[in-house]
C-alpha cells in the first residue's frame, strides 16, 4: 500500500524531476510504505491541537494556488476524528478568496509549522464549507468560546493524507508567549535578586556554562559505586521550571582539556515537585571523558547554567497501560514516569534489568514506592530478563518505554519485530551512541557543499560533517531528538536511531548516529 501523499503528489512530472535530480530511489520508498499516513495518530493530533497558526493553499477555476495564513489561539484547528479536522472561519478582509477557490475546488493543504522545534506537518484533503444555519451542532464545535472574534463559516477537511517534513531548513521563531516562559526563571531570579541585594550570599558560587536555567548542586548522594546523584535547586529557593516525565537536561561540563561541553542527563525526581531536580550519573571510565568531569568536578554549591526541561521520550496521554523497561543506568527517566503513573493512578509496570542489586541504582526506593509493580532482573543470581516473554504476555494495547545499554534496546525492539507489535508502542531513549566492533570507514559526498570527506571506523558522521567545516544541526547525540536529521540523495544507510519513522527513513538519517549500509552516502549537506 503506497503512502497517500505519494499517491497524491507523485505525479508523471514529478517522478520525471525526481529522476532528473537523482532523488528517485530515496523517494520510492514513499510508494512502498505500509503505512498510508491518511489517519490521524497521536502524534499528529497533539500536534495539531498545540498550533495557533497554519498556512493554506487553494486553487481556483483558472488553476492559479492562493496561499492563505489563518491564526488563532492554540487549538483552534480541531480535530474531529482521525480522518477529519475543522476550524471556525473567523472573518477577515472580506475578499473572500479562499471561500472562493473551495466553492469550485473541493482539494486543499495545509503546512502547519512548529518554529521553536523546528517541525512541520502537511496535510492534503478536501474541504467543504458549513453555515450555521445549516449545521449549528457542527459550528459549536468549531468556535472557541475564549476568543472574541466574528465566526463566519466554519471549514470542515477530510484528510486524505499527511506527512512530516524534514527539519533542515526551518529557523526556529518564538512567539511572545514562548520567549516569556523561556525567560520565566531569570526573570524571577533577577527579582529576587534584587529584593535580596543587601543579603549575604553564604557560599561563593562558581558558575558553569551558559544555558538560560541556572540551578545549585545543594545535595550529592553516592547511589552505588560508580553511580552518583545530584541535587539541583534554584539559587534563591524559588520553583523550578515544571517538566514532565521523561525530560532531560543539557547540563555544562569542563572536560580534562578544559573545554566546555554539554552532556543530556535525564530528570529522575518526581515531577510534583517543584523545589527540586534530580539527576544519576554513571561513571565511565572509557567514556567521552563527560561522566568523569561530573564525578570529579561537581560539588557542593556549583552553579550550573543548564537547558530548560526537554522531553524527547513523553509518556502517551491515553489509558493504555505502561511497561517501563530499564536497563542499569537507564532507571533515570523511568524513575520519573513511574512517579508520574503512579499519580494519575494509570496502569503501569517497572522491569529493571541490573548486573546486582549492590549496582541498582534507586534500588530500595523504587520498591519502596511502587511496590509489585516493580520486577528486578540481577542477573549475576541467574535472573534474565525476556523481552520476548514479556511482550507476549503484555496486554495488546500497551505502550512499552525502554531505556538502557545498546543490547538490551536492540533485544525488546528485535522481540518487538518477531511479534509483528505496532512500532508506534514501542518507544526508545538511548544514553549513548550505538557503536559496532565491524563499523568501517565511510565516504561522504556532502552534494551541497561539493565536498567528499571520510568517516574514519570510530567516527560519527556528524562529527566529520563538522570537522569538514560543514555546519550540521544536532543535540543529543544518540539518535532520540531526530535534530540532525538529514535528506540521502543517493546510498544506502544503516538507521542506527529511535526518532524517525519507517516512512521518514526512506529519505531521511540522523547522522549522529547513523552509518552505511552501502560503500558511499550522498547527503543534502
Amino acid at each position: 500500500m503506497a503512502n497517500a501523499f505519494a499517491e497524491i503528489t507523485f505525479t508523471p512530472s514529478v517522478k520525471a524531476a525526481q529522476s532528473l535530480y537523482g532523488s528517485r530511489q530515496a523517494n520510492q520508498g514513499f510508494e512502498l510504505s505500509e503505512d498510508p499516513k491518511n489517519q490521524l495518530a497521536e502524534r499528529e493530533i497533539e500536534f495539531i491541537a498545540e498550533r495557533d497558526s497554519f498556512y493554506q493553499a487553494t486553487v481556483s477555476e483558472t488553476g492559479w494556488p492562493y496561499v492563505q495564513h489563518r491564526g488563532g489561539p492554540a487549538g483552534f484547528l480541531k480535530v474531529l476524528d482521525e480522518r477529519t479536522i475543522g476550524f471556525a472561519d473567523f472573518r477577515g478582509n472580506k475578499q473572500y478568496l479562499s471561500v472562493g477557490n473551495l466553492n469550485a475546488k473541493d482539494r486543499i493543504s495545509l503546512i502547519l509549522m512548529d518554529y521553536p522545534n523546528r517541525r512541520r506537518l502537511k496535510i492534503w484533503g478536501r474541504a467543504r464549507i458549513v453555515h450555521e444555519n445549516e449545521e449549528p451542532e457542527l459550528i459549536a464545535q468549531l468556535e472557541v468560546p475564549s476568543y472574541r472574534a466574528r465566526v463566519e463559516r466554519g471549514i470542515v477537511i477530510h484528510v486524505e493524507a499527511y506527512d512530516w517534513n524534514c527539519p533542515q531548513h526551518i529557523t526556529p521563531r518564538y512567539s511572545e508567549a514562548e520567549i516569556d516562559n523561556l525567560i520565566a526563571p531569570l526573570v524571577e531570579e533577577n527579582r529576587a535578586l534584587k529584593s535580596q541585594a543587601s543579603a549575604t550570599v553564604a557560599i561563593d558560587l562558581k558558575t558553569l556554562g551558559n544555558g538560560p536555567l541556572e540551578l545549585i548542586i545543594t545535595g550529592i548522594r553516592q547511589l552505588t559505586s560508580r553511580i552518583r546523584s545530584f541535587e539541583l535547586r534554584n539559587p534563591n529557593g524559588n520553583e523550578l521550571p515544571a517538566f514532565e516525565a521523561g525530560a532531560h537536561l543539557v547540563v555544562p561540563v569542563r572536560l580534562a582539556d578544559g573545554s566546555i561541553s554539554t552532556r543530556h542527563y535525564s530528570i529522575c525526581s518526581d515531577p510534583a515537585r517543584k523545589d527540586i531536580y534530580e539527576i544519576a550519573v554513571l561513571l565511565d571510565e572509557n567514556g567521552a571523558g563527560g561522566s568523569m568531569s561530573v564525578h570529579g568536578q561537581f560539588t557542593l554549591g556549583l552553579c550550573l547554567r543548564c537547558s530548560l526541561p526537554q522531553n524527547n521520550f513523553k509518556l502517551h496521554d491515553h489509558d493504555s497501560p505502561a511497561i517501563l523497561i530499564a536497563g542499569g543506568i537507564g532507571i533515570t527517566p523511568i524513575k520519573a514516569m513511574a512517579h508520574a503513573l503512579q499519580s494519575q493512578q494509570r496502569n503501569f509496570q517497572i522491569h529493571y534489568a541490573v548486573r546486582n542489586n549492590r549496582e541498582a541504582a534507586y534500588l530500595e526506593q523504587l520498591r519502596q514506592a511502587f511496590g509489585d509493580k516493580l520486577t528486578v532482573y540481577p542477573s549475576e543470581n541467574g535472573s534474565r530478563f525476556n523481552p520476548g516473554a514479556l511482550l507476549a504476555s503484555s496486554p495488546s494495547t500497551a505502550v512499552f518505554y525502554v531505556c538502557g545499554p545498546a543490547r538490551l534496546i536492540d533485544a525488546v525492539t528485535t522481540a518487538a519485530q518477531s511479534q509483528a507489535i505496532d512500532p508506534d508502542r514501542i518507544r526508545l531513549e538511548r544514553f549513548a551512541a550505538v557503536a559496532a566492533e565491524s563499523d568501517r570507514p565511510i565516504e561522504i559526498e556532502l552534494r551541497r557543499s561539493n565536498k567528499i570527506i571520510q568517516v574514519a571506523a570510530k567516527q560519527s558522521v556528524l562529527d566529520a560533517v563538522r570537522e569538514a567545516g560543514v555546519d550540521a544541526l544536532y543535540d543529543c547525540r544518540a539518535g532520540n531528538c531526530g535534530a540532525c536529521a538529514v535528506k540521502v540523495i543517493e546510498g544506502i544507510p544503516e538507521h542506527r536511531d529511535s526518532v524517525l519513522t519507517k516512512a521518514e527513513r526512506a529519505g531521511l538519517m540522523c547522522i549522529c548516529v547513523s552509518r552505511a549500509q552501502s560503500e558511499q552516502l550522498a547527503l543534502d549537506l
